[in-house]
């Protein structure tokens, strides 16, 4: 049996104490997971450009001592993550990697924060706030502050809506749309529902799998809010993420009638391998929810080490196809700036 370290606290906690209580440093995480102190310095020099975040129920899935663990390599920040190099490139030489925006953000914002890239839908980043930071982020140098859609800046985020009627469909990202409270969430949904011409509201969130507690609020309110056709994507990248806890979580969607789809992300040493892959779709069947992208990886800057070549990407989708029914098969794609939908690969 593998010893993992112990779960913390009951689904009574407030969600908002364990977001607020998440492990910010690295001597910390590297102490609680037994794990050699020779990372801290690497990891210290990294978090002082994109900082460490992580829950402690994210942590309780990680095995005590094991550096390769799948769920800390998502989060454990390394030296590597400054060199802005790719261990891929021909021949084994070094090469430059990596952007700032290597999806277009900035490009496609309509106002600050409403990004506008594909016909008949929009995203809203929502909020800065994450509960965890995931180390291959492509939002990690996005300027959350200057690019608020909420607040003062929301009436002309609205207005945008209200005079494009062949948008049918907004998209809540961020952040982590899930980590504003109900009560303003719920706010945010029923002026969104106000405008006719938009039918369908989708979720981009990651807090449920990380953050279980918070589908344990006593209100969801904004699950019923309006008569918006519900989408929640949540984000999934290995079979290890999908607990007790994250199975009684979701199921409190059930009855609400929303559509559940999981988006992973091809990342190299963690799920670049067609057996974790195929064990997440039968684990994401069982709690009621579909495979819907494995991304290639977006090249931030920093990035560069989670890399798997597109060939690779592609050789394991033929494996899934031959060993799993044809709707537990994730589409694999890449976000291309400028292009009108997903690029399939």
């Amino acid at each position: 049996m593998i010893t993992k370290i112990a779960s913390t606290g009951q689904h009574s906690e407030c969600w908002q104490h364990e977001l607020a209580t998440a492990i910010r440093e690295p001597e910390t995480l590297i102490r609680l997971l037994q794990l050699p102190k020779s990372f801290i310095e690497g990891a210290k020099r990294s978090a002082r450009h994109f900082p460490l975040r992580v829950t402690k129920s994210f942590l309780s899935r990680m095995e005590l001592g094991n550096i390769n663990d799948p769920l800390l390599r998502q989060v454990l920040p390394l030296a590597t993550e400054l060199t802005g190099q790719n261990d891929n490139s021909v021949n084994g030489h070094l090469s430059s990697w990596g952007q700032l925006d290597p999806v277009g953000d900035a490009e496609a914002m309509a106002s600050p924060g409403l990004l506008h890239k594909y016909p008949g839908r929009v995203l809203l980043v929502s909020t800065a706030a994450c509960a965890i930071h995931c180390r291959y982020c492509f939002r990690q140098h996005f300027s959350y502050q200057e690019a608020n859609p909420l607040g003062s800046q929301f009436p002309a985020t609205l207005a945008y809506l209200s005079q494009n009627k062949d948008i049918h469909e907004v998209i809540l990202s961020g952040g982590d749309p899930l980590s504003i409270s109900d009560q303003r969430l719920n706010r945010i949904i029923s002026q969104l529902a106000a405008i006719p011409h938009l039918n369908t509201i989708r979720f981009h969130t990651r807090l449920p799998v990380v953050l279980p507690k918070r589908l344990y609020s006593q209100q969801l309110d904004w699950l019923q809010s309006g008569q918006l056709n519900r989408v929640m994507v949540l984000h999934i990248n290995h079979p290890n993420e999908i607990n007790d806890e994250f199975r009684s979580a979701i199921q409190r969607l059930q009855g609400h009638n929303i559509t559940l789809l999981n988006q992973s992300v091809l990342l190299k040493g963690i799920n670049d391998d067609a057996n974790s892959l195929i064990e997440l779709s039968y684990k994401l069947l069982e709690c009621g929810i579909l495979p819907y992208y494995l991304h290639q990886l977006d090249q931030v800057s920093g990035a560069a080490h989670f890399e798997v070549a597109v060939g690779t990407g592609r050789q394991l989708i033929e494996q899934m196809r031959n060993r799993l029914p044809g709707y537990l098969v994730p589409k694999y794609v890449q976000e291309i700036p400028g292009q009108a939908a997903k690029t399939p690969l």
